[in-house]
């Protein structure tokens, strides 16, 4: 029922699109028409002009529903952006099925393979009449920079409380359960300006402030769950002038939200005590990007998705545990109990980035098996 040469031009078309983070508007035009035509009321809010980024080419998030036959509703969602380099993006086609880029840029799979595969199952539903639940859509803008667009979005239009977020990489059948808590850290550390060669005793080494900061603080892994990282620092006007102003970016991730939490409180204290002790300040903005989330092993999306491999002989479900983010931390932290299912991209967020017409087909059986599978 699902028609591989059309998923393959549709891939093809959603690919070319130039759709950077905040850039999204051709394809959002595009998926508005497609949701339409497959029978969905839609919807698309402000998240584009309320992300600060309004331009001729930015977007909302899309929202679709499907009525259906069947009791229930579910909850299918992707998103429309892409990281960069993602300008001027072509499908390349081997003769085994691999889809790459030209190797100029990414290829788009991330997460356009997703969204196929719900166009897809949509599409062979309609066309072959089969009962389904209520079936809802979410196509987000800005999901890659930390999901700033689903966290806008009004969770009060969703009647689903079950959700497949199809944004992950490994084989189909693959499924994250688990996901952490990322909070960012901008630090700045203010001294006094002097003379170096002159007078260094007039000044407040803002450097050596941090420094004796950063060397009480344990990067890396805190704990098996959490890790804490100082990714840039900067600061300073010349080689002869004592530093009066630093400024450090850093994150902190942690499978369990409350840890991430204490580990922010640690950073803040011993960044105030090293500056105070020698009469510079210290200010720790920590800025909570995604909420962590578990979902337990028994769980009824969980089993949902087991039921469909099993229809299409996939094998089991593996769950996993993923330390990135993706729209199901926006999704569960708003009482949408949601997992994150691999959807046929591999090394994304690199050029190297590919698919297989195989794999998405098998996305797309996985996805329309989800949509239309009955109670026992």
């Amino acid at each position: 029922m699902i028609d591989r040469e059309r998923l393959l031009k549709e891939f093809i078309t959603l690919t070319a699109f130039d759709s950077e983070s905040y850039y999204e508007g051709g394809i959002r035009d595009y998926l508005k028409d497609r949701l339409i035509g497959l029978g969905l009321s839609v919807y698309e809010d402000d998240a584009g002009s309320r992300l600060g980024h309004e331009n001729p080419r930015s977007a909302g998030n899309l929202y679709g529903r499907l009525p259906g036959e069947l009791d229930g509703s579910l909850l299918f969602c992707a998103h429309m952006d892409t990281v960069s380099p993602g300008i001027g993006k072509k499908a390349v086609i081997g003769a085994d099925g691999r889809i790459a880029s030209d190797g100029t840029t990414v290829l788009g799979a991330d997460d356009v393979s997703g969204i196929v595969s719900i166009l897809e199952a949509l599409t062979s539903i309609g066309e072959e009449k089969l009962p389904h639940p209520d079936i809802e859509v979410l196509f987000t803008v800005a999901e890659e920079p930390y999901c700033k667009g689903a966290s806008l979005f009004d969770y009060g239009r969703i009647s689903s409380k079950l959700a497949y977020v199809l944004d992950l990489t490994g084989r189909v059948g693959t499924v994250a359960i688990q996901a952490p808590s990322i909070l960012s850290l901008k630090i700045d550390v203010e001294g006094k300006a002097a003379h170096a060669g002159f007078a260094p005793e007039d000044g407040v080494n803002a450097l050596t402030a941090s420094a004796n900061a950063l060397a009480k603080l344990r990067t890396g892994h805190t704990s098996p769950d959490t890790t804490v990282n100082f990714g840039t620092i900067s600061g300073g006007t010349g080689k002869n002038i004592v530093p009066a102003a630093i400024h450090i970016e850093g994150e902190i991730r942690s499978l369990r939200h409350e840890q991430a939490l204490a580990e922010a409180e640690r950073i803040r204290t011993i960044f105030s005590e090293e500056a105070g002790r020698m009469c510079a300040k210290a200010d720790v903005e920590v800025i909570e990007e995604i909420h962590a989330y578990s979902i337990g092993r028994d769980e009824a999306v969980v089993n949902r998705l087991g039921r469909a491999l099993a229809e299409l002989n996939l094998g089991e479900s593996e769950l996993v545990t993923t330390f990135g983010g993706s729209d199901a931390n926006c999704l569960n932290k708003n009482g949408i109990r949601s997992i994150v299912i691999a959807n046929a991209m591999e090394q994304v967020h690199t050029v190297r980035e590919y698919t297989s017409i195989s794999e998405l087909e098998k996305s797309a059986k996985l996805t329309q098996a989800l949509m239309t599978l009955t109670e026992d």
